[in-house]
């Protein structure tokens, strides 16, 4: 009898510390992004003054408290960035052969290689890795989604633009416009040369509530950008690319940080909490831009990736909730 009571407990307990993570790092995520569903359903929102806002004020304040104040050494930023640059290579690869092996054509590969490999890593995976992880967590996903966020307009404009016909060096010049870049600059500059501001004086006080708002805000956007977007690709199509970015991004995202060697536990967790982020808009907004948008088999590659938005975002709130029990339990 002892031992059947000891067996039923195992799973009440999983079950429990499910409820617990969902409750503690996915719900505030996913009920900050449907209020900006439910906003953006009902209302006509111009989200473009809020994404400015935030690309131009609020995130630089975010990275710069964040990479100011973090505990973390040089050499692990260094490591997370190496890591982030070999994982989207990597998924690029995977993507690309997985694509051309079930006969994806010209521009939807194109579409399929872009939403595999850019996890949504800003306004959905620093909220989550800060509810999971702590201000470790929110760190280094700010480095995550800064390096992410060069290799976007780097790597990812010439792979948006190669079957059509946009100029993807005009979107790479757009690297040196992106405030966020600069803000990492100042916070590693800061640092180095040990001029970062006392935490509790006025201007990293401002800085830090300028910062923190950030995290909201990204989710409202996230919310009413997800109910602007037009679903009319099938699940068939986009079963390809919610495989690849659900299933195969975290096991990449392990190997990377296993062979990046972090030396922080809850840093790796992170890195791989990140690479397994369902996908972002931006991609999307590359796609419309620089892409060809000729329908193949009735799908365009805006509808194509705008649905594998929504199917990765739906999917993500079981399955990252499932990831962090086996993160915090000792999975790296």
């Amino acid at each position: 009898m002892a031992s059947d009571s000891v067996v039923s407990a195992g799973p009440d307990r999983s079950c429990v510390s499910l409820v617990s993570i969902f409750a503690s790092a996915i719900l505030p995520v996913v009920t900050l992004a449907f209020v900006g569903f439910l906003l953006g359903r009902a209302k006509d929102v111009d989200v473009g003054p809020l994404n400015t806002v935030t690309v131009y004020v609020l995130a630089p304040a975010l990275a710069f408290d964040s990479l100011a104040t973090s505990q973390l050494a040089g050499g692990t930023l260094a490591r997370i960035a190496l890591g982030v640059t070999v994982f989207t290579l990597l998924m690029g690869a995977v993507a690309e052969l997985v694509g051309r092996a079930v006969g994806v054509e010209e521009p939807l590969l194109s579409a399929l290689v872009l939403v595999s490999i850019f996890p949504n890593s800003g306004n959905y995976g620093i909220p989550l890795s800060e509810f999971a992880f702590g201000a470790t967590g929110r760190s280094t996903a700010v480095i995550f989604m800064t390096v992410q966020g060069v290799l976007l307009y780097t790597v990812g404009v010439y792979i948006a633009a190669r079957s059509g016909a946009g100029s993807w060096t005009a979107g790479v010049r757009r690297v040196f416009a992106v405030p966020l870049v600069y803000a990492v600059a100042a916070a590693l500059g800061a640092r180095a040369l040990d001029l970062v501001p006392p935490a509790d004086g006025a201007a990293m006080t401002t800085v830090g509530l300028v910062g923190d708002s950030a995290i909201p805000v990204m989710l409202l956007i996230l919310g009413i950008e997800v109910a602007g977007s037009d679903y009319t690709a099938t699940l068939r199509e986009v079963g390809a690319a919610t495989v690849l970015k659900m299933g195969v991004a975290p096991l990449v995202g392990v190997a990377v940080a296993l062979a990046a060697g972090f030396g922080d536990d809850t840093v790796a967790r992170v890195f791989v909490l990140e690479s397994a982020a369902p996908v972002a808009v931006t991609p999307l907004i590359l796609l419309i831009e620089f892409g060809d948008d000729s329908p193949v088999a009735g799908t365009t590659v805006s509808e194509f990736a705008s649905t594998v938005v929504l199917v990765t975002m739906l999917v993500s709130v079981p399955a990252m909730t499932v990831l962090i029990s086996l993160l915090q339990s000792g999975l790296l």
